[in-house]
């Protein structure tokens, strides 16, 4: 099996790993009750959808 011949920096290991980074979800408020909702999902909290 193949083995890296030089070891990588730490910026270069820091640079490939900046699109690593996990996003929070897009939420909006519920018309209804304000609670925090995913886009084109019923709200959890009081079952309203559009």
């Amino acid at each position: 099996m193949p083995h890296p011949k030089r070891r990588q920096s730490k910026t270069r290991t820091r640079k490939r790993r900046t699109h690593d980074a996990l996003e929070a979800p897009h939420t909006q408020n519920c018309s209804n009750c304000g609670a925090p909702v995913l886009r084109h999902r019923v709200c959890s909290e009081c079952g309203f959808y559009r």
